[in-house]
């Protein structure tokens, strides 16, 4: 066969004949299947005759001449590709006699096109995205690329976005406007995972060829179709956001509602896989399937935590425990399916990744069912749930199968041949051209009724809350009447006394009773425990003492008696006290059931000790004696004082509570060093100061109370 456009009259044709049959000879390789000897005659193929060409585009649909392997002759135009099979560029090779093939492979195309009158020479092409990477050659000259081939290859997450390439003038130009040249097209296909159906690779539409205008064009009317095609969906997504934002601010007004912190990981989720997946933003595969996997576990996760607060299952031990062990595994399976994305997807080996992406992918998908058990639990249970926990229920149990489907359905599916998940995607009806799929209607509707169930009992909460702080106003009421707000007068000493509870209300407490015969009656006790469960407590005990004081004046005997009666009334708690009985002439009377002993001056005060009140109902208390002299200090306080804790854990200690009676401060004073030190526990403080008959001062009998 002679060159194209040889004829007799040529000059120096003989010459080129000869030159023309030595080429055939020293280029001739062995011929192989598929593959034509590498003549330069650019009619191996027939070329795609596009006539007229002006303002519109021309679809380049095929057929294509089609090759696996790779060989870079394969992109020089004279490269005869006659022998090679025949492609449409509609659909991938996958369905085309190809399936699950992964690798190279080339496309070419001869195009013979006449331009209209008035056009330029000037051509762009554009491409639909291509499964995986490409590279464009247009009469053996690159024109442009997706990725990066092996090795160490990058391939792009950009869904179905179209590419635009500029191509140079034909190979020849006529008078008649006609230009011609070879398309050439590059394609290497990743290795599939565990949900790839085996019917993708190279073409998923055809390319376009049109001016530089009017390929923008309609580029331009492409974006829009999908955008209006997606416009329900991105709704979709939209409101996900709205409704995790509001729900972050809500958290970050209070911390301790960890509802709002798994609204928020639940409706955020979704917007993070949307802009790795659905956004036409070029994330590489490789780095948009290692965060994509994470991303889905922490909405899982936050979905079951809301539906354990939800349906009322929060105060099940067992079943916590449960959700906290699938939500490790869950993360963990995730995390590390996704570092398998990173690894390089040419190496010999893949098929170990491939294994490994299916058994993690496997386990994910179990604990994936989570929200299916505890709507099962709940039904079992026969949880009385309002309407909103209802449609949560409905919700999440529509939600969950569609997830569990969506992710199970394409697993091995080249294999299985299942189509189920593709037609999952497809939309049931459309809204002014934008399509809505079951998944979208069963999110959406989960959406709503978290939202809406989350805002009622949000609204029960905050009622709830309300009447607890009733409550508490209620409690710190009483504890203002249970503690002394002013130290009584007391003959022959000045007192000073201080509260802090750690909390609205506290366990500590102390009386002041002046009783008959120039006696005055000091105790102070701590109750176990904080809160309300304390105060109570604490009222018990004072309205026992204020009625044994009515027998006895006895500091052991009124212990004694205080224990028989609040034996098994704490409810496993206890509560340690000191009673003191003082005259006008300093005489004391000390009575301790296991409460730090006081500070006389500096220096510890040795005092009997025994168990705490509430404890064991026969305990027998003893008496010590002290006479306190003019001008000595002696100091009652409540283990919240040696407890205090600073940041770094360090407790105030005997040391430090030693050093600071030995500078003989009054009890707001000594309160006031624990509190800045760091409070951990209720504190109480109360100071007696010997002073002469008559010098009583009314300045330093003060108490400090801090409700």
């Amino acid at each position: 066969m002679l060159p194209p456009g040889w004829r007799p009259s040529h000059s120096r044709c003989l010459s080129t004949l000869l030159l023309y049959v030595v080429s055939l000879l020293v280029a001739l390789p062995e011929p192989s299947a598929g593959q034509a000897s590498t003549g330069s005659s650019p009619t191996s193929s027939p070329a795609t005759l596009i006539e007229g060409l002006g303002k519109a585009v021309a679809p380049l649909d095929g057929p294509w001449q089609f090759h696996l392997g790779d060989d870079p002759l394969w992109a020089v135009p004279s490269y005869d590709d006659s022998q090679w099979e025949k492609q449409m560029a509609q659909r991938p090779w996958g369905e085309q006699g190809h399936a699950s093939y992964t690798g190279f492979a080339w496309y070419r195309l001869r195009l013979s096109l006449n331009l209209a009158s008035g056009n330029s020479c000037d051509l762009s092409l554009l491409v639909p995205h291509l499964d995986d990477v490409y590279e464009i050659y247009w009469n053996g000259r690159s024109v442009g690329r997706s990725g990066r081939f092996p090795p160490s290859p990058i391939w792009y997450r950009s869904s179905d976005e179209p590419a635009i390439y500029i191509l140079s003038p034909g190979t020849t130009q006529s008078p008649e406007r006609e230009l011609q040249g070879i398309l050439a097209i590059r394609v290497w296909k990743a290795p599939l995972l565990s949900d790839d159906s085996g019917l993708s690779g190279g073409f998923e539409g055809a390319p376009v060829v049109g001016t530089p205008d009017s390929i923008a064009a309609y580029k331009t009317t492409l974006d829009y179709q999908w955008l209006r095609f997606n416009l329900v969906s991105f709704s979709e997504y939209l409101l996900y956001g709205i409704a995790g934002l509001l729900s972050f601010l809500s958290w970050l007004r209070d911390r301790q509602q960890r509802t709002l912190l798994w609204m928020t990981g639940f409706a955020l989720s979704p917007l993070v896989r949307l802009a790795l997946y659905g956004l036409r933003i070029a994330w590489p595969v490789g780095l948009s399937n290692a965060l994509g996997p994470p991303v889905s576990s922490i909405r899982d996760i936050s979905l079951w935590f809301l539906l354990l607060w939800l349906l009322h299952l929060d105060h099940d031990p067992a079943l916590i425990r449960l959700a906290r062990r699938c939500a490790v595994v869950s993360l963990s399976t995730t995390i590390l399916d996704g570092l398998l994305s990173l690894l390089d997807a040419s190496v010999g080996w893949f098929w170990v990744i491939q294994i490994a992406d299916a058994v993690l992918t496997g386990i994910y998908f179990i604990t994936a069912a989570m929200p299916l058990l505890l709507v099962a639990l709940a039904i079992k249970q026969r949880r009385r749930l309002d309407l909103a926990r209802r449609l949560v229920v409905i919700a999440a149990f529509l939600s969950g199968m569609m997830q569990v489907i969506q992710g199970l359905a394409p697993q091995g599916s080249r294999f299985t041949h299942w189509t189920l998940a593709n037609k999952l995607r497809e939309p049931i009806f459309l809204i002014s051209g934008s399509a809505v799929s079951l998944p979208t209607l069963t999110g959406t509707f989960l959406l709503a009724a978290l939202v809406y169930a989350i805002y009622r009992t949000s609204m029960e909460d905050r009622r709830r809350r309300s009447l607890l702080d009733h409550e508490m106003s209620s409690a710190r009421e009483l504890q203002q009447v249970l503690i002394p707000e002013t130290v009584p007068s007391v003959r022959g000493f000045a007192i000073t006394s201080s509260y802090r509870p750690a909390l609205e209300v506290g366990g500590d407490f102390f009386q002041i009773i002046p009783l008959d015969d120039d006696f005055t009656l000091v105790i102070l006790g701590d109750v176990s425990g904080k809160g309300i469960k304390a105060a109570i407590a604490v009222s018990l005990i004072v309205g026992l003492v204020r009625v044994l004081v009515e027998t006895t004046q006895s500091p052991a005997q009124l212990l004694t008696e205080l224990n028989r009666r609040l034996c098994g009334r704490l409810r496993d708690g206890f509560a340690t006290c000191l009673t003191l009985r003082v005259d006008s002439h300093g005489n004391c009377l000390i009575a301790s059931a296991g409460h730090p002993p006081p500070y006389v001056n500096n220096q510890e005060l040795e005092v009997s000790g025994s168990f705490p009140l509430g404890l064991f109902p026969s305990v027998a208390y003893e008496e010590s004696w002290l006479r306190l002299q003019v001008n000595d200090h002696l100091a009652l306080y409540t283990d919240g004082l040696l407890e205090a804790r600073n940041k770094t854990g360090e407790i105030y200690g005997f040391d430090r509570v030693r050093n600071l009676f030995s500078t003989l401060p009054d009890a707001a004073r000594a309160t006031e060093a624990a509190v800045l030190f760091g409070q951990d526990d209720d504190i109480t403080v109360v100071t007696l100061v010997r002073v002469p008959i008559g010098e009583e001062s009314a300045d330093l009998s003060a108490s400090s109370l801090n409700l």
